[in-house]
């Protein structure tokens, strides 16, 4: 018979349980939000359509702006959310997450980036890119998540949802990681170096029409 756990071991067994619990919760939520993402983000034209029958200014603009928040919004989120993938005590031990799932963040980041570094809503190009960016990004997650961490007790499936979770498949996860993480640092490096260069442009620039 196994002794009873004391207040310590107790607190420790449920604060592991509920993290392990919180971490796949994010990972099961996550496809939601990708899809959700998606969605705003290619019902752009529609919206288009409809303010152009709008005859109030002032109706246009709030219907405008409030597609704008929650689409952008819900970008940030599903990226913070999923930047849960880029701590390797939770994607190379314990239950295993999908494999791509590192990846799938940085490329989110980098549609991110194109919408703080272009305006996609005003250049076709940005918007033609980041459209690219965010359906890669969400293949990358959403095909591992499906077909390896939701599926691995489909025994029809074969060695697939064990190639596809990252603790199963360590000689392609680990390396995937740390690849990730380098991509992830230098486009957060790359974003911070292109806004001091553009803030000492427009003080230079500044500086130049006061002294003239």
């Amino acid at each position: 018979m196994n002794a009873p756990l004391n207040a310590d071991q107790l607190a420790t067994t449920l604060t592991s349980g509920g993290a392990g619990w919180m971490v796949l919760s994010v990972a099961a939520v996550l496809p939601i939000l990708w899809s959700f993402t998606l969605i705003l983000h290619f019902s752009r034209p529609y919206i288009i359509r409809f303010l152009r029958r709008l005859t109030l200014r002032f109706g246009g603009d709030v219907w405008w702006l409030s597609y704008v928040l929650f689409r952008d919004g819900l970008l940030v989120v599903t990226l913070g959310l999923s930047m849960i993938f880029l701590m390797p005590n939770l994607y190379l031990t314990g239950d295993g997450l999908p494999i791509t799932a590192p990846l799938a963040v940085v490329v989110l980041f980098w549609t991110l980036a194109v919408k703080l570094l272009r305006d996609a809503d005003d250049d076709p190009a940005a918007f033609r890119l980041e459209s690219i960016l965010l359906i890669i990004a969400s293949i990358l997650y959403i095909v591992p998540q499906v077909y390896g961490m939701e599926a691995q007790d489909q025994a029809n499936l074969g060695n697939l949802p064990g190639l596809l979770v990252s603790t199963s498949n360590m000689a392609v996860a680990r390396p995937l990681f740390w690849v990730s993480i380098g991509l992830f640092s230098l486009t957060g490096v790359g974003i911070f170096i292109w806004y001091i260069a553009k803030a000492m442009r427009s003080a230079a620039v500044s500086d130049a029409g006061e002294t003239s």
